[in-house]
This record gives structure tokens, sequence and C-alpha cells, in this order.
């Protein structure tokens, strides 16, 4: 469900919040507690109402200058009427009407602020808080039907949201980017690319001995742009990613993505292509009556044993080549890479989230479901924050993958020192 936001207005409450101050001596601990900030205005908002906070900043304004007497002027310090005036809390504003103290005479610095009121306005939510209702879909240009009251009565304009929010993901960016990973033993690596409008994001996502996933950075380019593939890659190995460490990557087959992790993790690691992208990228070139056909036996291929599975897709290949031999050349284009998984004699579920990028497009999702609404990319630097901070919000729902308990057997191939074929054939064999 979602959270409703309460919006207080102004009405004629203050013969209420009078009486409350004259009678009432239940709020006088109240008092006490906002004058050494020491409660929340919120629960004393949900107790009291308006009212009650007004009866609040008349009570402490008597205890700067004294109740009101009719016909006499006071001290050096005086009653001055009453002024608007507003409490933020963490998710509405409350529109008040404050007294007024002045000191005695004319001249600038004579206004005396009411001890109470001011506390009241030590609140530093509103960023944090704007941050994640913007997370929440909610655009720099629709959040008024999200925050009115709060936009009106303290006077925060579109252009002050937005660089509250420039400001939390700018910091949210900066601690993704310095994000160390040396005492992480990271087993697989996903990386993927995601699509802001007419800029590119290539992410990517590690996954623990334990199963747990991770959110390693990010850079703005494709996945076939070769430059910003190899400058992710170096900056996890910056930050602590071990280049000696034998592991897996799952990629979507990018030739530019390939050849960057060759050039910075050396050529021993496994690269797993994913198949929903091979497949996808086969069908796609043929005609609408035969792609469930192709699908359904591609799919049936990556169950068999790498080398029956493999010989499989030739034939397939071989019968698609002379009506669709764009097709035809797909399918054979990285073959042998969509089959390194099967290889190692893992669990149905784990070998499942290890043959796909799925494990880096569900977060990816999120990361869409939290942006959807933004309509203009300005530049790559806001399309980096934003999917930095959507990153991150989306990583505090993640869960260890499925299949995670038998992790321990991919560690132990991937900490062998034979190469792929030879563990191929002694599993075979034995």
């Amino acid at each position: 469900m979602r959270k409703g936001y309460q919006v207080c207005g102004v009405k004629d409450s203050r013969p209420l919040a009078e009486f409350l101050a004259k009678e009432g001596q239940l709020l006088l601990p109240m008092l006490d507690l906002i004058g050494r900030a020491e409660a929340a205005v919120d629960e004393v908002i949900d107790v009291a109402g308006r009212a009650a906070l007004e009866a609040i900043l008349l009570m402490s304004a008597q205890e700067v200058v004294g109740p009101k007497h009719p016909g006499r002027s006071g001290g050096e310090v005086r009653w001055h009427g009453w002024q608007p005036g507003g409490v933020t809390l963490s998710d509405r504003k409350v529109q008040v009407e404050k007294p007024r103290l002045r000191k005695k005479g004319p001249g600038v610095g004579a206004e005396v602020e009411v001890p109470a009121y001011a506390a009241m306005q030590t609140d530093s939510r509103l960023g944090r808080r704007i941050l994640e209702i913007l997370m929440h879909g909610v655009s720099t240009r629709a959040y008024r039907e999200v925050l009115p009251e709060m936009a009106e009565a303290v006077g925060v304009s579109k252009s002050s949201v937005s660089r509250e929010f420039i400001d939390a993901s700018e910091a949210a960016l900066k601690a993704l980017a310095a994000r160390r990973f040396d005492e992480v033993d990271l087993l697989i690596l996903y990386l993927d690319g995601l699509i802001f409008g007419a800029h590119h994001v290539l992410s990517a996502i590690g996954v623990d001995a334990e199963g747990h996933k991770h959110v390693l950075g990010l850079v703005e380019g494709a996945s076939e742009n070769a430059v910003a593939a190899k400058a992710l890659l170096e900056d996890l190995v910056a930050r602590g990613v071990n280049p000696g460490r034998r592991r897996l990557f799952v990629i979507d087959g990018s030739k530019a993505l390939r050849a960057a992790l060759d050039a910075v993790f050396g050529a021993d690691n496994l690269v797993q292509r994913c198949r929903s992208h091979k497949i996808r990228n086969v069908t796609d070139q043929l005609p609408k009556h035969l792609r469930d056909q192709v699908k359904a036996a591609m799919r049936a291929a990556y169950r068999l044993d790498p080398k029956e599975g493999m010989a499989r897709l030739r034939k397939q290949a071989e019968w698609l080549e002379r009506e669709h031999p764009t097709a035809a050349a797909s399918l054979r284009e990285g073959l042998e890479e969509t089959f390194p998984v099967s290889a190692m004699g893992l669990p149905g579920n784990l070998r499942r989230c290890l043959s796909t990028t799925n494990i880096i497009e569900s977060p990816q999702s999120g990361v869409r479901m939290r942006t959807r609404r933004v309509t203009r990319w300005k530049d790559g630097g806001m399309v980096l924050r934003w999917a930095a901070t959507a990153f991150v919000a989306t990583e505090k729902h993640f869960r260890r993958i499925m299949g995670y308990k038998q992790l321990w057997i991919l560690k132990s191939y991937l900490d062998q020192p034979q190469t792929t074929q030879e563990l191929a054939t002694a599993r075979k064999a034995g």
C-alpha cells in the first residue's frame, strides 16, 4: 500500500491554541522536550495536532516575554502579533501561525526568535526524503503532485528539488565508485548494458562464494564500446577485484567486451555467452513461422552434453543456411561459449543462473522502474547519477542466487589448475 502524505492546512486554530497555552499543563513536558531537541516533532503532531504545535509556540514565546497583559506596553522584548510559519516534518509541511516577538525600538535585528520554533526548523531530512520519493518513480516535473504542500509552504521550487536530488545522487555515485572488494571472493561477474535515452551505461554485478550479489560499478558507454568496457574492468581491478583469480564471466556476446576481458583478466577465465541473447539474436533473423521451432531446438540442445549439444546446433545452422544464412551465421558465431556452464556438472537451478544474464537484467529492471518517469537526459553525468542511485536502491532487495548452496562445486572447478577442456574430458571419462 502506498504511503499517504498528510497536509495540514491553515484554519482558524488560534483560539484553541490560546486555550491550550493557558490551560494545557499537559503540554509543558512537550515544550521542554522540543526545546531540548529530544522529541521528534512528528510525535507531537500525531498526539495533539496543529493546534497543539501553535500552543507550544505560544508557551515558548511566553517564556521569553511573559504572558500578555492588555494595556501594558511590556519590557525590552514585546509581543508583535502573529505571522505565518511552517514546521517541516519528515514527509509533510505543517503551516502554523507563530507568535512574533520584537525588541523595543526600531532597527534591524529587532526580531526575537521563539525558541521552540527555532528548534523545529533544524530538521535535516528533507533531501533524504525527496531522494526516496524520486527513487519511487516521481520525476522533478511531477513532484508537486506528491509534495504540493512541502513545495508551496517551504518555498521549494522544482530547481531546488532537483538540486537536492543532484547532491544526494552525486553522493550515491561517489560511494558506489569507492567500494572496495579486496576481501570479497567473487566467483562470477555479470556484465550488461542499459540504455537511457541516447545514453548507454555498462554495469557489472558480482556474485561471491556465498551467493550474495554485489553491484560492482558502472561506466558510461555500451557493451560494444571497447574503451568503456576496458575502463570498467580496469576500475574493478583497481578497487580490489583480483585479476589473478580464475572466475566465470557471463556476458551478452559483445566482441568488444570479450576482448576487454582477455586484456584485463587474461584468457584463462571462463566466459559464458548468455543463451537468451543468443536465441533472440538468431530468431530475430527468421520469419515468424520458424521462430518457435528454432527456439525450441536451441533450448533442447542447451540441455545436452556440450559436445552433443554443439553438434545439434551445427546441424541446425546447416538446415538454416540455404534460406536464412544470416540466422545460420548468428547461430555459429561464438557457439562454443554458450556451453561452458554445461561442462561443470552443476545442479539445474545453479546452471540456469549461470547460463544467462538474468541475474543482472533483473536489477536493471528495477533501475528502469525507478527512472521511468525521467523523459529528458541532459548528459552522461545525470545518467550515471540516476543509474547509481537506482542500482543502490535496487540492491537493498537483493537475495542470494538460486542454487547458492552448490556454489562450492563451481569454486572447486575454478580453483583447479586444469583447463576447461581437460576438466570436461575427465568428467566425461569418469
